[in-house]
C-alpha cells in the first residue's frame, strides 16, 4: 500500500486496470463476437444493456451523495448528451468506445484526484487523466493494427480521446456545482 496513498486510490486504480484489461482483451475477439452477436440479432440490445448497467450505476453512486436539485439537473443534461451522442452513433459497437474509454477516464481522474487529495503530488489531474486515456486509446488501435481483420484509424483514436474528454469535464462541472451547492 506504500505506493498508493489510500485504500480507496488503490481501488481506484485497480478498477481502471479492470476496464482497461476488458477494452485489450475484446480487441482479438471483439469483432468475432459482434458478428455472432449481430447475427443472433442481439447486438444492439446488448449494448444498449450494457449502457443502462453503467448508467443505474452512476445514478446509484450519486443517489448516495444525496444530490441538491442543480446537481440533478446537470446529471439530466449529462445524461441527455451521452444519450444524444450514443443514438447518432450508426454503427452499434462503436457505442461501446463512448462507455469504455469514459469509464475509464473516471476511474483515472478519479484516482489521480484522490492522490492529490491525500497529499501526492499531481499537479492537473483532469488534464493528465485525459492524456492517459488517449495514450490508451492510441495503444488500443495500434495494437489492432498487429490483428489481421482489424484496421488502425485516426477516427478512433480522435473518439476515444473524445469520450475520455466528455466524461472528465462532465465530473469536472458535476464537483464545481456539489462546491456551490456547499457553500
Amino acid at each position: 500500500m506504500a505506493f498508493f496513498k489510500s485504500a480507496r486510490e488503490r481501488k481506484l486504480w485497480l478498477l481502471a486496470l479492470a476496464v482497461l484489461v476488458a477494452i485489450y482483451a475484446t480487441v482479438g475477439l471483439g469483432r468475432t463476437l459482434a458478428g455472432v452477436m449481430r447475427d443472433r440479432g442481439i447486438l444492439s440490445d446488448s449494448i444498449w444493456i450494457g449502457i443502462f448497467l453503467v448508467a443505474a450505476t452512476v445514478v446509484a453512486h450519486g443517489l448516495k451523495l444525496r444530490p441538491a436539485r442543480i446537481e440533478l439537473a446537470a446529471w439530466l443534461g449529462i445524461a441527455a448528451a451521452y444519450f444524444f451522442i450514443l443514438i447518432r452513433m450508426g454503427i452499434p459497437e462503436e457505442r461501446s468506445h463512448l462507455i469504455e474509454y469514459s469509464v475509464l477516464a473516471v476511474f483515472i481522474y478519479e484516482a489521480l484526484r484522490e492522490r492529490k487529495k491525500k497529499g501526492g503530488k499531481v499537479p492537473y489531474p483532469a488534464i493528465i487523466a485525459w492524456l492517459a486515456t488517449a495514450l490508451f486509446g492510441v495503444i488500443d488501435e495500434c495494437i489492432q493494427a498487429l490483428i489481421p481483420d482489424r484496421v488502425f484509424d485516426l477516427a478512433d483514436i480522435a473518439f476515444n480521446a473524445f469520450a475520455g474528454f466528455l466524461a472528465i469535464t462532465s465530473s469536472l462541472i458535476l464537483s464545481w456545482i456539489r462546491g456551490l451547492v456547499a457553500k
